[in-house]
């Protein structure tokens, strides 16, 4: 808790973190903090300070929230400090609470066989934050692009829990089991933007059985994977042909999010100057 808030924003960026900048937009009157005090918040803990106590406590209920529902524009809140926000200050101070969401998407990448390493070449000059995970850390380079991390782990169902909402998931291991065990988890936890799995139509027929079986949608599952007319099975083919796709997808979440602000915007309107919080 506490901390550097830059610091924080820095350290968000690079993970595809999520988070609320809350300002003090204005300070009239007895303040505890003046205006230009910053303070990131995050879903579980945050950086810099607005002024404590209640005020901040309130602050960070409102952040929280909008990290929830995925807002998108900034607002205002206005505060009077007084009994009801239990602070003795008296004045009154306005918050702008601004969602800084990562300028890439995430993708989780199961799997370091010639398929992901070939991909993984490839997605090192594009707008993807890559998590590359396998068991068999004997098979990741010494050296990977800076928007790569590599993940060593027995247990790659915790990377799905792990990830971000709207994370693309790409699931090409050594074993089948893992396979499906991935597709299970990244369809119950039910917010990927983006699921694809290697293999051929037939082995989606029987993932898809089996998925039915467990009362999972299977809808959303891209198997095989790769745009349409490309036959080359070479690695490398795959992984261009892979990647084209994963930019068309994240392409057309940005402008379905782009559309969906727009859509909200307006539905209600432009927003008020200050919305006044009370407790």
């Amino acid at each position: 808790m506490g901390g550097d808030w830059l610091e924080a924003l820095r350290q968000a960026r690079l993970d595809g973190e999520a988070c609320v900048l809350v300002t003090v937009a204005t300070a009239d009157g007895s303040t505890p903090r003046t205006a230009g005090t910053k303070m990131a918040v995050f879903r579980d803990r945050f950086a810099g300070t607005v002024g404590g106590g209640n005020l901040e406590f309130r602050a960070q209920q409102i952040a929280r929230e909008m990290l929830e529902r995925g807002a998108a524009g900034a607002v205002l809140h206005e505060f009077p400090l007084g009994p009801a926000l239990g602070q003795c200050c008296g004045g009154n101070t306005t918050l702008l609470f601004e969602p800084i969401r990562p300028p890439e998407t995430t993708l989780l990448l199961y799997g370091a066989g010639h398929v992901g390493q070939a991909l993984a070449g490839v997605l090192a000059d594009l707008p993807f934050r890559v998590l590359w995970i396998d068991s068999r850390e004997e098979l990741f380079p010494d050296l990977v692009a800076p928007n790569i991390r590599i993940i060593h782990t027995d247990q790659p169902v915790a990377e799905v829990d792990a990830a971000p909402p709207g994370a693309f998931h790409l699931v090409m291991t050594h074993s089948h089991d893992t396979d499906l065990e991935l597709v299970e988890a990244v369809l119950r936890r039910g917010d990927a933007g983006f699921l694809g799995l290697i293999g051929s139509a037939s082995k989606r027929a029987r993932f898809e059985r089996r998925l039915v079986k467990q009362g999972l949608d299977a809808g959303r599952l891209v198997c095989p994977i790769g745009i349409e007319g490309i036959g080359d099975k070479h690695p490398k083919a795959i992984a261009v042909s892979t990647a084209a796709q994963l930019l068309r997808a994240a392409e057309a979440a940005r402008a379905g999010t782009e559309a969906d602000e727009a859509a909200d915007s307006a539905a209600h309107g432009p927003a008020p100057a200050a919305e006044r919080s009370e407790i």
